[in-house]
């Protein structure tokens, strides 16, 4: 395959919908019409290759995959797809799959309708300049209303619907349409071929053969085996090892021209040279200047995390790198804690994000973990004029020394059913929220919300979908920091503080919380053989206390008969024992408590 294609015959697109309408079933049959895998490869949601994805049933990294289409005017056309994640929590990736494609098949269920992530993945691929095909998904089921969902796209998004394809990825209906719209509606992509090298790090991982495996988007020029290439933002020089494509199988090819998207290796160890958003060039003829890259990502959630056996922060900090290394949007940092020793503190783009790098973090590299509580950044501002951010509450000044707090808040667009609108206006107004906006699509509310980020962090998304019975969908975006009226809250377990279970919260909010999770650790902790108290505290003022009885030993069983003095004198001595034992007995708290102690939501 040393040939590349003439740019005018090749389409790079994105397939972007909300969770759940179907992007990674539609993308298994445009890959078995085009013949990338024989029937007996062929398996369901074919580009979800992790363990973790296909257990979940979502797409949590974009993949991409070259396929050849032989159109009805006898061209044959080179389509590089990307099939991009849906949930919220993983907008970076999307983002970056937009960035390095020309147009995106816009995928919306014919049952569902136009969702909040459909708003928030079009809108990007707006401002990316992409052509968009709304492709109209699920068609062959009972409840499809193909018309009503034209209308929608048109009423919502505003953009033509007239032409929108009609598929089913599932049964294979129109598949043969949709290859036709692709050829035919979606530009090629712009490069040169004659001019020098320029191309687009996409992502990276790591392979314990290749060493780091990185997917490029050639703009300009050529990428060949055996080429010296420079990483302009890492200033470093590598010599090219092999050149490949995925069909999704690895195919090694002579060359990547221009508008290709495919891998290469270059023997590359350290996991700190290949930067997401980097520009790659020609070492002998580099480039003026490099491509504008990724904006980087911010992040929205922090949480510590801390190797249960210490001997293991290590092997902590090298999975993190290679797991930064293809989650571009993972951020971390060493820091240490008197209660759980070394770690890092690491940002997440939200709850679902963190859950999956503690789970990848547990499943590919065996670490056994401790989480902290998650919190958000804060703004605090002392009263010698200093300013600070905020990632852990345990670094909290002392509420003497302390101005004011500020708090991040975000915009938030909720879509849902008419019959759920009131639950969830109750919801959004128990979490502080200030309504900006309400608007009817058809028998759909949209609700836009001002919500402080910290009331959404732990169980928003579970609250909402249980108020809707899983029907609203739920976008957000940070939107300012405000001032708020913000306390630390402390848990001390037998009056020794636990860091982790430290959190910042809103004074009104503050009793509720503390008794909550005072009560949720009555349930975790397990007896010991004393009395154990729990408590919630505002700096020195106790607001919740939980008390967990000692496991008692029947120590009168052997006295048969004979003066009450002898029962009290041994029941006097177990009393003894006991408060001794208080004074230096530690409450091993499990690492299992701290996780379902922070999912406290309001079950009750």
């Amino acid at each position: 395959m040393s040939e590349t294609k003439p740019i005018n015959l090749i389409r790079n697109f994105a397939i972007i919908a909300h969770i759940d309408h179907g992007k990674s079933t539609l993308a298994d049959r445009l890959i078995q019409s085009c013949g990338g895998l024989e029937a007996r490869e062929m398996k369901e949601q074919v580009l979800d290759n992790m363990e973790l994805e296909r257990e979940r049933g979502i797409t949590i990294k974009a993949q991409t995959v070259r396929l050849s289409y032989t159109a009805k005017d006898g061209q044959t056309y080179q389509f590089n797809l990307m099939d991009t994640p849906g949930h919220v929590d993983f907008a970076y990736e999307v983002s970056r799959s937009l960035a390095s494609c020309e147009g995106s098949l816009l995928v919306v269920d014919a049952t569902q309708g136009v969702e909040a992530q459909t708003l928030a993945n079009v809108y990007q691929a707006i401002d990316n300049g992409h052509e968009i095909i709304p492709v109209i998904n699920k068609i062959d089921l009972p409840s499809a209303d193909v018309e009503r969902v034209k209308l929608q796209i048109e009423d919502v998004i505003g953009i033509d619907a007239s032409d929108a394809v009609p598929v089913s990825g599932k049964s294979g209906i129109n598949i043969d349409q949709l290859l036709e719209a692709i050829a035919t509606r979606l530009p090629p992509p712009k490069g040169d071929a004659s001019a020098t090298t320029k191309a687009l790090l996409v992502d990276s991982w790591y392979d314990s053969y290749l060493g780091v495996v990185i997917l490029v988007r050639v703009i300009d020029g050529y990428l060949k085996k055996g080429q010296k290439i420079r990483f302009m933002g890492a200033a470093t020089t590598r010599e090219i090892d092999r050149v490949g494509i995925f069909t999704p199988k690895h195919v090694i090819v002579d060359v990547l021209g221009p508008g290709e998207m495919g891998f290469i290796t270059a023997s590359i160890k350290d996991i700190q040279d290949t930067k997401v958003g980097d520009t790659i060039t020609d070492e002998r003829n580099p480039c003026a200047e490099p491509l504008s890259g990724f904006k980087p990502s911010v992040p929205m959630v922090f949480c510590s995390l801390f190797p249960a056996d210490s001997s293991e922060f290590e092997k902590l900090r090298e999975s993190l790198g290679k797991l930064k290394l293809n989650d571009a949007s993972l951020h971390y940092e060493a820091e240490s804690s008197q209660a759980l020793g070394m770690g890092f503190r690491c940002g997440f783009l939200g709850l679902l994000h963190m859950e999956i790098i503690q789970e990848r973090l547990d499943r590919e590299f065996d670490l056994d973990l401790i989480p902290t509580a998650p919190s958000v950044v804060y703004k605090v501002y002392t009263t010698n004029g200093e300013s600070k951010e905020l990632y852990n509450p345990v670094d909290m000044p002392d509420a003497s020394r302390l101005e004011k707090i500020e708090e991040p808040w975000i915009k938030a667009t909720i879509m849902t059913p008419d019959e759920y609108l009131g639950g969830l206006l109750q919801l959004c107004q128990e979490r502080r929220g200030e309504q900006i906006n309400l608007t009817y699509v058809g028998s759909r509310a949209m609700l836009e919300y001002l919500l402080p980020l910290n009331e959404v962090v732990f169980d928003f998304y579970d609250r909402l979908k249980s108020i809707s019975r899983g029907y609203a969908s739920f976008d957000y975006q940070l939107a300012e920091y405000r001032e708020g009226n913000l306390v630390k809250m402390d848990v001390l377990v037998n009056q020794e503080p636990v860091d982790a279970l430290a959190m910042v919260v809103h004074r009104s909010q503050a009793e509720r919380r503390g008794r909550q999770l005072c009560e949720r650790l009555k349930e975790l902790i397990p007896r010991q053989m004393f009395k154990i108290a729990i408590q919630a505290a505002i700096g020195g003022k106790i607001i919740a206390r939980e008390d967990i009885g000692a496991l008692r030993k029947d120590v009168t069983a052997k006295c048969y008969g004979g003066d009450i003095t002898r029962k009290r004198k041994l029941l006097d001595k177990q009393k003894e024992g006991k408060k001794k034992m208080r004074q230096y007995g530690n409450v091993d708290i499990p690492q299992s408590a701290f996780i379902a102690a922070l999912r406290m939501g309001d079950e009750n």
